[in-house]
């Protein structure tokens, strides 16, 4: 086999089968729409396999699963393993040595884990594999890329040894579970929303936990159905028939998510408009012909952004049950996305910073509360009791290190959440944070997602 080529002359699947067959040690690497693959393969084979699109967040989605049945693997670990083994820069890149490739950071992590005793071999195996079988799966959708074929190095502790077609008959099963929904769905990064007064058939749809509408605001798919500790598929058939009938709206995946193959690559007319509109963040009225969905409001998404759509007649209002409640207390929709599931203090002399981390994290169903004076921070934030504070490093009068000193001095805050936000990123910082009691970093600039993504490992 030569050691490079293109998908577009020899698909995945086969390429990893023949790899199967190989008595060596081998890093396939995998080039497509600006995102790379690397499969470590010893004797034919999988050792591990990871892709470029934020590793770390997969490992934290993994490692939460493992949470519920291992106490160690607590949130202070988990952010511990982050501020020592991930990379300053958001491109995870390929690291060469002498022609060879050595593990990547994640999977060096683990490995800390293991030999920390935060988590026993047995289960860093079943870490392993449960990693390797969601990058293989997206592997698989590849239409078109490069590859090529690198020695890989063999000083790495190897936590498991998996059968490549074994593998391959899961993760095929999977994206065959997965054509099922598709047009509807066509990523597991797709974000839904809770469209308040849509109008739908109450009796054609089943029942939806408030608990899981509380959160169904910037979340994807993935990340919803670890906070619910669901199978990715199990929730996407729950909420398929709400999209179907057009009660839940599916946002497009967040860069960098956007950049995985799909599922299902042709978007829909509405989708399309959905997200134009949701970019623009104009407050519009539009009417398109679209049988199969009813008058809607997307306030939602946007607050300045509404669709009117000819409505269906003998439409009601839905109503979604409590499945957790045993008295089956009846929400309606517009009830549901009303409520705000946590409060969020930003600390930070920048307006324009302020007024980032609002726009970004009101319309997902959280209460901000911003504050420009540092010098008033810590009575502003006893005052109000948030959840999670956003404190900035760098400001005028005092620094994040003492707010955060005194902060932590309060019994009240002892356990809050409280994310350094900086521009810097540096071993310096990261020990001086720990001293003073950070949680974690938010490096500027950031993106929604990243914003996102803290929230994610800290509140839910």
């Amino acid at each position: 086999m030569n050691n490079s080529g293109a998908f577009t002359k020899l698909r995945p699947l086969s390429l990893l089968r023949q790899l199967s067959n190989s008595s060596d040690s081998t890093c396939l690497q995998a080039l497509s729409n600006s995102v790379s693959w690397s499969i470590y393969l010893d004797q034919g084979k999988i050792t591990y396999a990871t892709h470029s699109v934020e590793p770390f967040d997969r490992l934290e989605r993994h490692l939460r699963r493992l949470s519920h049945k291992i106490p160690l693997l607590t949130t202070e670990v988990r952010v511990q393993l982050r501020l020592m083994f991930e990379p300053d820069s958001h491109s995870q890149l390929i690291e060469h040595d002498s022609n060879s490739i050595s593990y990547p950071p994640e999977y060096q992590a683990i490995s800390w884990l293991v030999s920390q005793q935060h988590l026993p071999s047995r289960q860093a195996a079943v870490l392993v594999e449960e990693l390797v079988k969601e990058v293989i799966e997206s592997f698989l959708l590849i239409k078109e890329g490069t590859y090529e074929l690198t020695e890989a190095l063999n000083r790495t502790p190897k936590n498991c040894r998996l059968d490549v077609d074994k593998i391959l008959e899961h993760c095929q099963a999977r994206l065959q579970k997965w054509q099922a929904f598709v047009p509807q769905i066509s990523s597991p990064y797709q974000r839904p929303y809770l469209l308040i007064n849509s109008k739908v058939e109450e009796k054609d749809l089943p029942n939806l936990q408030p608990h899981l509408t509380n959160w169904m605001k910037g979340f994807s798919l993935s990340h919803l159905a670890v906070i619910l500790n669901q199978d990715e598929i199990e929730l996407a058939g729950n909420l398929y028939p709400y999209i179907v009938k057009g009660a839940i709206m599916l946002h497009e995946p967040d860069p960098p998510f956007d950049k995985l193959p799909k599922i299902f690559e042709q978007r829909s007319l509405f989708s399309k408009l959905i997200a134009k509109l949701v970019r623009t963040k104009e407050k519009l009225s539009i009417t398109i012909n679209y049988p199969s969905i009813p008058q809607e409001n997307i306030a939602p998404v946007q607050r300045l952004l509404q669709i009117s759509i000819p409505p269906r007649e003998n439409f009601q209002e839905p109503t979604l049950s409590n499945n957790i409640n045993p008295t089956f207390q009846r929400v309606t929709a517009a009830t549901i996305t009303a409520e705000k599931v946590h409060k969020i203090v930003s600390v930070d002399d920048s307006p324009t910073i302020l007024k980032e981390i609002s726009y970004f994290l009101e319309n997902e169903n959280f209460s901000v509360v911003t504050i420009n004076d540092p010098i008033k921070a810590a009575l502003s934030i006893i005052r109000h009791k948030p959840d999670l504070i956003l404190l900035d490093l760098n400001m005028v009068g005092i620094d994040g290190y003492e707010l955060c000193r005194i902060i932590r001095n309060n019994l009240i805050f002892k356990n809050t959440p409280i994310i350094f936000v900086t521009a810097s990123k540096g071993i310096v910082d990261k020990v001086k944070a720990k001293l003073v009691g950070a949680s974690g970093y938010l490096t500027k600039p950031f993106t929604r997602a990243e914003l996102l993504k803290i929230v994610f490992m800290h509140l839910t």
